[in-house]
């Protein structure tokens, strides 16, 4: 009778951390000023896209980690900010919000 237990709770635990694993890693869509890191926010040593959006109260910038989508829109914000829609996953890295970007556009 043990073991059919056994086997149930490992099956939910398994199912319960995929959960974790998945939950963690879904696609967002932050919509906020567009800018550069460096020429913009003077806070990197190398251009860096970053988007900063009104959260209570405060500004919460997010970093794009630097993958193609990022390195082909940089040139829109490199030299002044502009209203952005960016979708990707979101990660806290080194007390930084860190967004690796799948699609990004200007907002009109």
């Amino acid at each position: 009778m043990r073991k059919p237990v056994f086997a149930i709770a490992y099956v939910v635990v398994l199912l319960a951390g995929a959960g974790l694993v998945l939950g963690a890693h879904h696609v967002k869509t932050i919509k906020g000023d567009g800018t550069c890191a460096k020429c913009g926010l003077g806070e990197t040593a190398s251009c860096q896209n970053a988007i900063q959006v009104k959260k209570d109260g405060k500004t919460v910038t997010y970093y794009m980690v630097h993958n193609d989508v990022a390195k082909k829109f940089h040139g829109n914000v490199c030299q002044g900010s502009k209203s952005v829609k960016a979708k990707g996953t979101v990660a806290k890295e080194g007390g930084k919000m860190m967004l690796t970007a799948s699609s990004i556009k200007v907002v009109e």
